[in-house]
């Protein structure tokens, strides 16, 4: 059990029988009164995302959180589908729960599926990817000059901005946490 006060965003707790993810949280000092917390969370069986004020004493039952070693395979036309690495099960993740990382996921990259008491909550990526550019603009003479960015389109569908030097058929690393290039793949 722990203090509402010590939570954390991302955090999975239970308190009125259900299973929660704390979405955003705020300390709320009442000119007159305890302060108080004002919690968004998300039930995770249903999914649905309410508002809670708490008190900083009130107590919640901590959960674990489970980690496990998963391959993208494939889309289908409603899932997104994962092997563990382990069992050589299948996984299926709806394209919500996936979220942004639709962004960066090619077949055969390694992700952590993140779970709790056998409810997927979503995928972790790697810190970086290499995505294959399918469509850019043509490198301009004098364009390095000038050093300006141009967009580019990557094989998953993701539009991020590139040096100009960077061509059609050219494998880049992106940032998963910021969807930035960061550099020529080597």
């Amino acid at each position: 059990m722990i203090n509402a006060s010590e939570m954390k965003k991302g955090m999975a707790v239970k308190f009125d029988g259900d299973l929660y993810i704390i979405v955003n949280y705020e300390l709320v000092k009442p000119g007159k009164g305890p302060a108080y917390l004002i919690t968004t969370v998300k039930n995770l069986k249903s999914g649905a995302v309410t508002v809670k004020r708490l008190q900083g004493a009130d107590k919640l039952e901590d959960v674990f959180i489970e980690k496990g070693d998963a391959e993208f395979s494939y889309k289908d036309a409603t899932n997104f589908v994962f092997m563990d690495t382990k069992t050589y099960d299948q996984i299926y993740i709806s394209e919500d729960m996936v979220g942004d990382a639709k962004n960066f996921l090619v077949p055969n990259l390694k992700v952590m599926i993140v779970s709790c008491e056998g409810v997927i909550l979503g995928i972790e990526l790697p810190p970086a990817v290499e995505l294959k550019i399918v469509e850019t603009e043509p490198a301009l003479k004098g364009a390095t000059v000038t050093n300006k960015n141009k967009q580019a389109i990557v094989e998953t569908g993701y539009k991020v901005m590139v040096p100009p030097f960077v061509e059609n058929g050219t494998v880049i690393r992106v940032d998963t946490r910021s969807g930035e290039y960061l550099e020529r793949a080597k």
